[in-house]
């Protein structure tokens, strides 16, 4: 099928059509297609930018790397088919699979695919570091790798990767879609307008992408992985992403069988389908299938503390005793019980969430509801009652307007006046990395399962992404860079939890819960497991 640029061109529509009844047999239809829709929208398809679940999600399709972490939260070979690591822990050698093309693609020599090799490896990482480029990603090599040659092409099957100094989640980094290996070629032919017209090597590939609309995408017939059994991966023979923005129009969708599956159900759709406890209502048991599965993500609150910035100077919440006031004057478990059916645990410890081998809530204590304790930082602050206090104000999305009006209302009981704003997602991502907003709703979901990757959010020379509250302790960065450094478990573990530890007192974040996948999922579908990382995992789905 090459040409694909030409159909775009053409229209979308004429993409779609040549995609149904030119690709798959047309008694088909669009029976063996997987759809799903993406309320959130899709940035882009370059992987360099996949800071967001959505683009995660399509860049998972798409493209691969080295390593990837598996539903056990393993790391486990891709397009590398082992590894070597020096003795001193700063050289990994990473041996190539020769078996992986990239997508046919007319960004190469007659549309067809060429051959993977180690410099393209190479490219893909450097890519990334490109102040050109100006990836989001760019920080997750920052002072961890090599600074005169980081990475290096040994043969065409052989890649290394060096370090500035052992680094322990470093193969963790790598799975992450950042380090998705892309073609120089492509990225050549299409510059910026790779965004829209993505070459990988993943198991699907890129027909159309019509934004606001659907991107389609068809099974990769040159793919690598096989199954047990031999068969080649993927089963399905493409997927179809729709962007309706209104979670009651997927909701209905779903219903009418138009979508395999949604991810999470908003508030007004919950009671009619979970009961208060978390399980199916008797009337949808044999219409769906609830998936529910730990996720290591954190849902909170961030306090910008950096107090050169005059929103912090002008702001109570520059007080560490009314950052710890707004942690102890809401409770976080009616919240949960209310406001998510049960589906996630009250974030009454640290930020490093559940799931993780770190997570140890005897140890890191975090807040619970106190209103009496709320009350008297609150006096102890210089507001008694909340006399004289400024309203905060409180910037959220749309679907968590009502959790945030909850915590707004039982703060106000304390005495802290709290003002909610509803602000458009981009314009929350960009006032987060932009240190516009003093009081924010976010989340961290995990790229790998190491407590390096929460608790990196509040390094200090880490820039926004991820350090959103500018948070800055020479006692936390001590703790975290012993940490990384650290290779035996236990001790690194305990250091995770000093740093955890030494953060939460200083509160420049308000934890709400540790989350869960779920995921409503139509019965037909086979195969479609959830994992702790929330990907999009569709290689071994069957749409029976």
């Amino acid at each position: 099928m090459n040409g694909k640029a030409n159909y775009i061109k053409d229209g979308f529509i004429v993409a779609i059509v040549v995609l149904f009844s030119g690709c798959y047999n047309k008694k088909n239809k669009e029976a063996n297609i997987f759809h799903y829709n993406e309320f959130n929208g899709i940035a882009s398809l370059d992987p360099a930018f996949a800071k967001s679940q959505s683009v995660m999600w399509s860049a998972h399709q798409l493209f691969n790397t080295l390593v990837e972490i598996d539903d056990s939260l393993h790391i486990i070979p891709s397009l590398a088919k082992n590894w070597d690591i020096s003795e001193d822990r700063t050289s990994f050698i990473f041996h190539l699979r020769t078996d992986v093309f990239f997508h046919d693609d007319e960004a190469f020599p007659g549309g067809k695919g060429r051959k993977m090799v180690a410099q393209d490896v190479v490219y893909s990482l450097s890519r990334i570091l490109d102040t050109k480029v100006a990836s989001p990603g760019s920080w997750i090599f920052n002072r961890k790798v090599d600074s005169i040659q980081p990475f290096k092409a040994i043969d065409d099957s052989t890649f290394q990767l060096k370090l500035q100094r052992p680094y322990n989640p470093i193969l963790g980094i790598i799975s992450m879609q950042y380090c998705s290996i892309i073609p120089k070629e492509a990225v050549e032919k299409y510059g910026t307008d790779f965004r829209r017209h993505p070459v990988g090597t993943g198991p699907f590939q890129f027909i159309a992408w019509e934004e606001g609309q659907a991107l389609v995408l068809k099974k990769n017939p040159n793919y690598f992985e096989k199954d047990e059994s031999g068969n080649r991966l993927p089963y399905v023979d493409g997927v179809k992403v729709s962007f309706y923005d209104s979670k009651a129009t997927e909701f209905l969708l779903f219903r009418q069988k138009q979508l395999d599956f949604i991810n999470d159900i908003e508030a007004s759709f919950k009671d009619e389908v979970l009961t208060k406890k978390g399980v199916l209502r008797k009337d949808w048991e044999d219409k769906i299938v609830l998936q529910v599965n730990p996720y290591l993500n954190i849902e909170y609150l961030g306090i910008l503390v950096d107090s050169t910035n005059d929103l912090v100077k002008n702001s109570p919440m520059r007080l560490k005793k009314i950052r710890q006031a707004i942690n102890y004057g809401f409770d976080r478990r009616k919240m949960v019980l209310y406001l998510r059916n049960s589906l996630g645990t009250p974030a009454e410890s640290g930020f490093v969430p559940m799931g993780l081998p770190s997570f140890d809530s005897s140890v890191v204590k975090g807040y619970t509801y106190d209103p009496a304790k709320s009350k008297r930082l609150l006096a102890e602050a210089g507001f008694p009652d909340g006399k004289g206090m400024p309203t905060v104000k409180l910037q959220t999305i749309a679907i968590y307007a009502d959790m945030a009006s909850f915590i707004a209302k039982q703060l106000e009981e304390s005495g802290i006046p709290v003002q909610v704003e509803v602000v458009q997602k981009a314009l929350l991502l960009t006032m987060t990395s932009s240190s516009t907003t003093a009081f924010f709703r976010a989340s961290w979901i995990a790229d790998y399962p190491d407590a390096e990757n929460y608790l990196s959010v509040f390094y200090s020379k880490n820039p926004a992404p991820p350090n959103y509250t500018r948070y800055k302790s020479a006692a936390f960065d001590a703790a975290f860079e012993q940490a990384i450094q650290e290779d035996n478990d236990s001790i690194r573990y305990k250091l995770y939890q000093q740093a955890d530890k030494i953060m939460i007192e200083d509160a420049p974040v308000v934890p709400l819960w540790y989350d869960k996948v779920v995921r409503l999922v139509q019965p037909n579908v086979k195969g479609f497991n959830p994992n702790a990382l929330n990907l999009l995992e569709l290689r071994r789905v069957k749409l029976n």
